[in-house]
């Protein structure tokens, strides 16, 4: 029976019920070199969850957990599926003011959160926080301090120990219509918004594309620096469940890291946004570390260029793949296939998963027709179910007949093969002339000297709006501004050639890594402003 039928009318809660009784001793996760199986998860959870209950936590209530990859998330996060709650998964890389404004938005009932990450100290941010968030009525802490606790306040291991042996209601969910997440945007445009994705959205899609990837019990999947996201929820935990494979754990997002792993634990399968892959081709460079183990790559979360690809192929993995992943659409649509002709695998993102349906619509919302650039709508088991307190929102991007407005630009080539132009807010008016930043970073990504690239659009009197190209060199590399558009012009139009180039030590990023776009903006048009004045 194919995976995707498996896992119909099945909850969260379930998927890893089924796995611990077939296979108790089955490897789940490898967290700093120990193993913990299925069945060691699956009974940790039966104990947090009657805890849980005690405190009153019961179905619709919602659970904020604050951690990075650990055991201790995946075992609150099922936890919380058995008593169907919602889990609201925040990394603690996010600002104080950003976690205050998420827990209130989600109405948190109860926080699962580390003691201390890197130098912050996040009880007495809570302790702070609690006469502040009335919903917020508990707070578990995960860490080594032995500390006095009141009766907000608990200790996870103190809960995993008082729960053991003990019953807590049997909760009846559906599927297709309860919620499981409430994952939260990055907030490009205003305030983030909360994604409400049902238990259905989740494991269908990543059963779908457990199965387009051949996920196995044999495989050992590295690169997942964050269960906060939705492919690191979708593909990193549950995509591991379904397929019965094993999730090796890391905290920090560096390349040599995740290399590292690679050998010392012979993993099989590397995830990673594309920027993951262009510093590891650089570290692999210099270390030589032996990666044979590997079978497959699979880059998501970001523009992957042709030169890219190429470069993974012949220094990482020699199977290398590329997704286009929304959190509205519970992570994967489309994915690249060894079986795609090279023009296909090397410049676009794949075709849409079994099941999931693309239109590519005009500024009216019409369909036009193959080879057309306009905004891609999708429809399949992935769509959410709403933006969380946000009915206006879901309104402007759900339309009646089901198709969901993803703000991308893309093309549908006549074989059914999607290619990405960019985001439709991000495209540069200059002169006239639509300009999408994601073309010129394709090019500028194949400059020897540079490492990453973000182009931005900046406020121009004469042009309207000026390319800016941000550039973060590689390291010890040498090149000038005008270099860079020498290089531009070669294969790129006059109009699209960068106006100006920044070189930064490093980007403003988001929790998962990915450089924050309107950040870079402002810190271009702040600094073009002081000039001025």
């Amino acid at each position: 029976m194919a995976l995707i039928e498996r896992v119909k009318g099945m909850s969260i809660a379930a998927s890893l019920a089924s796995r611990a009784t077939r296979d108790p001793e089955g490897a789940f996760l490898l967290h700093q070199d120990q193993l913990i199986t299925f069945g060691q998860v699956e009974t940790r959870s039966e104990a947090l969850a009657a805890s849980f209950s005690s405190l009153g936590i019961e179905a619709g209530d919602r659970v904020a957990l604050i951690l990075p990859p650990c055991p201790e998330f995946v075992i609150s996060l099922f936890a919380a599926a058995k008593l169907g709650a919602v889990v609201v998964p925040l990394t603690p890389h996010l600002t104080k003011p950003e976690l205050q404004y998420m827990l209130r938005h989600s109405e948190a009932v109860l926080a699962v959160t580390v003691e201390e990450h890197r130098g912050d100290d996040f009880l007495s941010f809570f302790d702070e926080l609690l006469p502040q968030l009335p919903e917020l009525q508990y707070v578990v802490t995960v860490g080594e301090e032995d500390l006095w606790y009141d009766d907000q306040i608990f200790q996870f291991e103190d809960l995993l120990s008082s729960g053991e042996g003990r019953d807590y209601p049997l909760i009846e969910v559906d599927p297709k219509e309860d919620s499981f997440a409430i994952l939260y945007t990055a907030g490009t445009m205003g305030k983030p918004k909360g994604v409400e994705l049902t238990h259905a959205n989740l494991l269908e899609v990543a059963a779908l594309t457990a199965e387009s990837l051949e996920l196995g019990p044999e495989d050992r999947v590295i690169g997942v620096t964050g269960f906060f996201h939705v492919f690191g929820l979708g593909m990193g935990i549950l995509g591991t469940i379904l397929s019965g494979s094993t999730l090796i754990l890391q905290s920090g997002f560096g390349a040599a890291e995740t290399l590292a792993l690679i050998q010392r634990h012979r993993a099989t399968v590397h995830y990673g946004v594309p920027t993951l892959f262009s510093t590891g081709l650089s570290e692999q460079e210099e270390a030589s570390l032996d990666l044979s183990s590997l079978r497959l790559a699979l880059a998501a979360g970001g523009p992957a260029s042709d030169d890219l690809r190429r470069a993974v192929e012949r220094g990482l993995c020699s199977d290398f793949r590329v997704a286009y992943s929304l959190t509205e659409g519970a992570s994967v649509v489309c994915i690249t296939h060894p079986k795609d002709p090279p023009e296909k695998r090397h410049y676009t993102v794949g075709r849409p998963l079994p099941g999931v349906e693309i239109q590519v619509l005009d500024n009216e919302g019409a369909p036009l027709p193959t080879e057309s650039v306009g905004e891609i709508a999708i429809r399949g088991p992935g769509v959410m179910r709403r933006y969380y307190r946000q009915p206006e929102g879901t309104r402007n991007v759900i339309r009646k007949d089901g198709f969901l407005l993803t703000g991308d630009l893309g093309v549908l080539d006549e074989e059914g093969y999607l290619h990405l132009v960019g985001r439709r807010r991000e495209v540069i008016i200059r002169h006239g002339f639509s300009v999408y930043p994601r073309e010129v970073e394709y090019r500028l990504q194949a400059h020897p000297a540079v490492r990453e690239v973000v182009v931005v659009g900046v406020p121009d009197d004469v042009l309207g709006e000026a390319i800016c190209a941000c550039i973060v060199p590689v390291e010890g590399a040498i090149v000038t501004g005008p270099e860079v558009m020498d290089w531009c012009r070669v294969t790129l139009a006059d109009y699209k050639v960068p106006d100006l180039v920044r070189f930064l030590d490093d980007f403003p990023r988001t929790g998962n890594g990915k450089p924050r776009r309107i950040e870079l903006a402002r810190i271009v048009r702040a600094e073009l402003t002081s000039r001025e004045g």
